[in-house]
C-alpha cells in the first residue's frame, strides 16, 4: 500500500484550532503502517468524550465543541479517519474498504485504550463509530449519534443518491466548498480553507472519493452481514442512547426513528431534532455540547 502524509505546514495557522497534534502507529493487515492522528485534550482523569467525524471533514469539524467540553471539564479524544485530516492517506481507492476502517479505528480505540467513553458520532463517523461500539461495547457508557445510520442494504434517500452521483463525477473534489453547502450557516473562507488544507490536490482525496461507493445500500454492497451483525449487539446496548440528528439533511432524514425503536437505551432519552444542516456541528455546537453533558451526567450517575 502506498501512502501520502499532508505536510505538517498545510495545518499551520489554521482558524480556531489551538489543539495540538497527536499520534498512533497502526499496521493494516497487508504490514502497512499507517499513521493516524487525534486531539486528546482536558485532563486524563476525567469522563472521555469521543468525536467522531465522517466524509469528507477532519476533527476540524468538531473545534467548538472540543473547546465547549473541555470547559466543562471533560477529556475529549476526536481522531482523524485514515484518509483524512492529519492522518495518513493511501493512494489507491481500493485500499479503502468499510472493513478495513473499521479495523483501522479498532486498532486504533485499543491502542490508546478508551474506557467510559461517550460516542458522538455523525456521518461516516456513525457507520464506523457504532461498529466500534458493537466490537467494544464495554468500552463505551454512552452514545449519541446525529445525521448517520447504519447501513443494511435496504436503499438510500434521494439526498444520498444526489450525493453519490456528484461525488463519482466531479472533476476536481472541491472539499471546503462541499463542507460549506452541508451547513444551515455560511462558512468564512478561513474555515472553507481548513477544510481543505488535508488536501493539497486531488491525490491525496481517494478516500474522500471512495466513502460514498462503500455506504451498504444494496444487499449486494460489502458489509452488509457484519452491520447487520452489529445491529445484533446495538439491539441489546441498554446504557444511555440519544439522537440528535438535524432538522436540514436531506441525506439522513428520519434515520433517528431505527434507533429509537431499536437501541434498548433510546428509551426515556431527550432525543432532540436540532436546526442545521448535514454539518450540525457547525451550526448548533454550543446545543450539542449541552446534549452531551446531560449524557455524560446520565451515564455516569
Amino acid at each position: 500500500m502506498q501512502v501520502l502524509r499532508t505536510p505538517d505546514e498545510r495545518f499551520a495557522g489554521l482558524s480556531d484550532w489551538p489543539f495540538a497534534p497527536h499520534y498512533a502507529t497502526i499496521t493494516d493487515a497487508d504490514g502497512t503502517s499507517l499513521r493516524l492522528h487525534y486531539v486528546d485534550e482536558g485532563p486524563r482523569e476525567a469522563p472521555v468524550v469521543l468525536l467522531m467525524h465522517g466524509e469528507p471533514s477532519w476533527a476540524y469539524l468538531y473545534r467548538r465543541m472540543i473547546s465547549g467540553l473541555i470547559a466543562k471539564g471533560y477529556r475529549v479524544v476526536a481522531p482523524d479517519l485514515i484518509g483524512f485530516g492529519r492522518s495518513d492517506k493511501p493512494t489507491v481507492r481500493t485500499d479503502y474498504t468499510y472493513e478495513r476502517h473499521v479495523a483501522w479505528m479498532s486498532a486504533w480505540l485499543t491502542q490508546i485504550d478508551l474506557e467510559g467513553a461517550t460516542l458522538f458520532c455523525q456521518d461516516w463517523g456513525g457507520l464506523i463509530g457504532l461498529r466500534l461500539v458493537a466490537a467494544f461495547p464495554e468500552r463505551f457508557a454512552a452514545v449519541a449519534v446525529g445525521n448517520t445510520g447504519l447501513p443494511i442494504g435496504t436503499g438510500w434517500t434521494d439526498g444520498f443518491k444526489a450525493w453519490l452521483e456528484f461525488s463519482q463525477n466531479t472533476p476536481v473534489m472541491p472539499i471546503g466548498l462541499i463542507v460549506n453547502m452541508g451547513t444551515g450557516r455560511d462558512l468564512t473562507p478561513e474555515e472553507i480553507a481548513a477544510y481543505d488544507a488535508p488536501f493539497p490536490d486531488e491525490s491525496f482525496k481517494e478516500g474522500a472519493r471512495q466513502f460514498p461507493t462503500l455506504v451498504p445500500v444494496t444487499p449486494e454492497h460489502g458489509s452488509v452481514a457484519e452491520n447487520k451483525a452489529a445491529w445484533e449487539v446495538l439491539s441489546a446496548f441498554d446504557k444511555p442512547f440519544l439522537t440528535t440528528f438535524s432538522d436540514g439533511d436531506a441525506v439522513t432524514r428520519g434515520g433517528e426513528a431505527i434507533f429509537q425503536a431499536k437501541v434498548p437505551g433510546a428509551a426515556g432519552q431527550p432525543h432532540v431534532i436540532v436546526s442545521g444542516g448535514h454539518f450540525l456541528q457547525e451550526d448548533c455546537p454550543e446545543v450539542l455540547t449541552d446534549l452531551i453533558d446531560g449524557l455524560v451526567r446520565r451515564a455516569h450517575a
